[in-house]
């Protein structure tokens, strides 16, 4: 009986989900810093190293660390800014995990699409994929 038991906790431990472990979550805010778009226009309405629209930050900043932050904040913070953005994709990339069959390739394209796009079923097409394989290249080169 305690080896049926046995088998039966290793089996569920086995096919549960996976949670994106902070470490993934560190590389993935990382590798969207590292991809994001460098518009080379002045007052192109995104903001900070990661190319953040204002609205998301008001949003985020104040879900995520219960005090909002202004945009001229998370600019000059960037360890705060870091954060937040780690807040918001733990959550994302927790349930890409689970769209993609815990495979933690596809897991980050998912996420950098729905950073992208709002829609993680885009990392397969067109210039989201192009992003997506750049933000997976950025993550896998962290140790």
């Amino acid at each position: 009986m305690k080896f049926i038991l046995g088998i039966i906790a290793v089996l569920t431990i086995w096919v549960m989900p996976v949670k994106a472990e902070n470490q993934s979550i560190e590389k993935l805010v990382e590798a969207l810093r590292l991809a994001a778009p460098q518009t080379g226009t002045e007052n192109d309405g995104l903001y900070s190293d990661w190319q953040v629209k204002a609205e998301n930050i008001l949003r985020w900043s104040r879900l995520c660390p219960g005090k909002q932050m202004t945009v001229e904040e998370f600019e000059a913070n960037t360890t705060k800014a870091r954060k937040v953005l780690e807040c918001v994709m733990e959550d994302i990339l927790n349930e890409q995990y689970a769209a993609s069959g815990n495979d933690e390739s596809l897991a980050v394209r998912r996420a950098a699409a729905w950073w992208m796009t709002g829609d993680p079923e885009q990392y397969n097409q067109g210039e989201t994929a192009n992003y997506t394989n750049k933000v997976l290249d950025f993550y896998q080169k962290q140790k």
